[in-house]
């Protein structure tokens, strides 16, 4: 605890201006009392406990050459991204001690940390990894061997994403926990970083972040919060990606198509290095990059992206389509933006989208009694979710979910230097040792709308009480000890409240909500009902949730029940104005409408849902639908005879088929993703149950015969038909089949658009 306060004294001193009146409280300092979030929370601690700490070690020692303690998990720690969950696991338990003070999290945090400890004294140099062959790996890169795409660095899935995972997870063990050693690890697993970058060029530098790389250069401005040195603030700035940095500067919008969560990471590092740095351009950058995200990207509950990419921002209609959802990984990094913006700006918008954010998306994405952590949210009316599970599930999504649960606390309070600031009406006491003020809140919200502030003061002493006025609210009423108080705040802002406070003061605060429908960001015809802060969502069916738990596969983290089409969906048909009426209140925000309850959306697991509705006048119904249904029924037909797919150019498509390549590069243009190489690229196939006949390979150019072959097993591949931008290859008689693109005369490829293992 005392390394905590004196590491948040180090932040305050760095400069008071650049950081904002506004500071957090620990998470030591808040306790949750009750209500759905104390529940997650509880969940999420029954789900860390039941992982295995040498299971998450072993990639780290066996990149040290240590004795294995325990086999590696499978799944995604065994396939190239090893390692990963357990930087991860570190922040979780440091944070979820925090949070609730229970043992075991501390030894299990002191045990991984002292053997992470020992894998970097056998390494000799500082290195700590679990990267398969990461020393092999990173001798490339410090000799200047680079071949990069998205998510590929000469051929390793996300390198330096991964191994942020491990700089996180021991900045959090020190910082939330206390543990010196994670510091010493932290410090020497730095200092060889920068030895490894030493010899690259600024561009070669660059060239390596165009890989996926989390918030890197936000851990080194960590190392100099640390420590004061400014070789790692230096190297911060270096690790700052400027082929996204640089059009934020210019408020250009060149977000459509690039992999969500690759960006949302190195913009919390600019807002980080922006604070301690002075730069100002760099702040408005991630402010800039915060109101494009969150005000025309973002759907109701939060979430952002298509199959985890940016979609434009004028058609939501691949989202409507898609069973890939918003990401939560995303909304994991978007609230960590906010709540950096807020501090820093003192803006309470920032709050208001991490209300939202956290309540419907960060909430709903773990499984209330059983555990078990959501990857893609779809918004597609009548689809569904998949969970995780300990044993069988270790997706970046279960990584950032096991994080989510340990820290509602973060925000629930904040505080000047005297004053104290209510963001949050969350069952929970705040202990404000530093002032000898102790505050409990009890409320009911959102069930109730009111919350009830109890304070406790070892002196009488003068402050500001300011309650957040949110923007939902229709008004807001703050009674003290029983009367009525004058107050002159409006939504979106606080209500302050100054006066002698004594112990036994009592805060009642009452507000007034209402439902709403909110169009998607496109101004299309579809809208989702939205109460206060709260969406709601209505259970449509419980039929073919094929794969609602995840086994161990490669795609376990993906829906395998049938779509449903877009024409069964339930529509608001009639006047614009009716489309409230017809709602029928049922206490506890539940509301009927027609056939459907609604309810809130974080309340809804283990069935299919509908969360957004078309709206019609009874003229455009008909059209519509007519329309709609033959554009599913293709859709639909297709999908039907497909056996397996990859959209080439999509990050976890291409993974999740082991992508490997060759002067490759991948991109977006006229709203596709596309893969085109000078040498070659490859995929493995799933040709389950032997059922598929043909690939059916789709392009963006002519796929002209002289500049690129197809190979299947090594193996020339037999051409069925071939036809402008499309061909199709015969399939082998095999379970897993790996295709093979190359370039020939020194010609790129076609850029690859879609592959397709079909039934026929």
């Amino acid at each position: 605890m005392k390394t905590t306060l004196s590491h948040i004294a180090l932040l305050l001193s760095l400069s008071l201006t650049a950081l904002g009146q506004m500071q957090p409280f620990t998470l030591q300092e808040v306790r949750l009392t009750g209500g759905p979030f104390k529940q997650a929370q509880d969940v999420d601690l029954t789900y860390i406990l039941a992982l295995n700490p040498d299971k998450l070690l072993a990639p780290y020692l066996i990149d040290a050459g240590l004795p294995l303690k325990a086999q590696r998990y499978g799944n995604w720690e065994s396939v190239g991204l090893d390692g990963h969950i357990g930087g991860h696991y570190l922040s979780a338990l440091a944070m979820m001690y925090a949070s609730t003070g229970e043992p075991e999290l501390k030894k299990r945090l002191d045990y991984m940390v002292a053997e992470l400890a020992r894998c970097q004294a056998q390494n000799g140099n500082g290195y700590v990894g679990g990267i398969p062959q990461g020393k092999v790996f990173w001798e490339r890169i410090h000799k200047g061997d680079i071949d990069g795409s998205g998510f590929g660095l000469n051929n390793t899935w996300v390198p330096l994403y991964n191994i942020h995972k491990l700089f996180a997870g021991l900045r959090d063990a020190y910082e939330y926990a206390g543990n010196q050693q994670a510091k010493q690890v932290l410090v020497g697993l730095g200092d060889w970083f920068i030895e490894l970058l030493k010899p690259l060029s600024d561009e070669q530098v660059q060239q390596i972040l165009r890989t996926e790389h989390g918030g890197i250069n936000e851990t080194f401005a960590d190392l100099y919060i640390l420590t004061r040195d400014k070789k790692y603030l230096e190297t911060a700035q270096r690790l700052s990606h400027r082929a996204l940095l640089n059009p934020l500067l210019e408020k250009q919008d060149k977000l459509t198509g690039l992999h969500a969560n690759t960006q949302i990471p190195k913009v919390i590092g600019y807002e980080k290095i922006a604070r301690l740095t002075g730069r100002a351009d760099w702040s408005e950058a991630a402010t800039y990059f915060w109101q494009n995200v969150s005000q025309t990207r973002s759907v109701a509950f939060g979430g952002n992206s298509v199959r985890e990419h940016f979609n434009p921002t004028t058609d939501f209609s691949q989202l409507l389509r898609s069973n890939q959802g918003p990401e939560t990984c995303n909304s994991f990094n978007m609230l960590r933006l906010s709540k950096a913006l807020f501090l820093d700006k003192n803006d309470v918008s920032f709050l208001d989208f991490y209300e939202r954010t956290l309540y419907n998306h960060i909430l709903s994405s773990q499984h209330p009694e059983k555990g078990g952590f959501v990857y893609f949210t779809p918004i597609r009316p009548n689809h569904y979710r998949v969970y995780s599970q300990p044993e069988t599930s270790m997706w970046c999504c279960v990584g950032s979910g096991l994080e989510n649960h340990t820290k509602y606390g973060e925000l629930i309070y904040s505080h000047s230097a005297k004053d104290l600031f209510v963001n949050l009406f969350v069952p929970s006491t705040l202990d404000w040792k530093a002032t000898g003020l102790k505050l409990t809140q009890r409320t009911g919200f959102p069930y109730q709308n009111a919350s009830e502030l109890l304070l406790e003061t070892t002196k009488p002493q003068e402050f500001a009480l300011n309650i957040r006025y949110p923007k939902w609210a229709e008004s807001l009423e703050v009674l003290v000890n029983g009367k009525v108080q004058a107050i002159s705040g409006k939504p979106a802002g606080y209500v302050a409240i100054s006066r002698k406070w004594k112990s036994g003061d009592k805060v009642m605060v009452r507000f007034k909500t209402a439902t709403r429908l909110e169009q998607l960001p496109d101004g299309s015809n579809w809208s989702a009902f939205v109460h206060g802060p709260i969406v709601l969502a209505a259970k449509t069916s419980t039929a073919d949730l094929k794969g609602l738990f995840a086994d161990d596969s490669r795609m376990g983290h993906e829906t395998k029940g049938k779509l449903i089409p877009l024409t069964n969906a339930y529509a608001l048909v009639g006047e614009p104005a009716s489309y409230l009426t017809q709602l029928k209140p049922m206490g506890r925000l539940r509301f009927r409408l027609d056939t459907l309850t609604l309810q809130p959306f974080y309340e809804v697991h283990d069935a299919r849902y509908q969360m957004y509705f078309q709206t019609f006048t009874p003229a455009a119904f008909a059209e519509q639908q007519a329309r709609l249904k033959q554009q599913e029924t293709e859709a639909l037909a297709l999908e039907a005879i497909t056996v397996d797919k990859v959209n080439c150019g999509e990050q976890q498509p291409e993974v999740d088929h082991a992508y490997q390549g060759e002067k490759s590069d991948s991109g977006y243009d006229d709203e596709q993703f596309w893969r085109r190489t000078r040498r070659y690229f490859s995929y493995q196939l799933q040709n389950k149950e032997l059922a598929g006949k043909t690939i059916l390979i789709v392009a963006l150019d002519d796929i002209q015969p002289d500049n690129v072959t197809f190979s299947i097993d090594d193996a020339p591949a037999e051409v069925i038909a071939r036809e402008g931008k499309t061909i199709r290859l015969k399939v082998r008689d095999k379970k897993v089949v790996t295709l093979t693109i190359s370039a020939q005369n020194g010609k790129p490829t076609p850029r690859i658009n879609q592959i397709r293992v079909l039934t026929h």
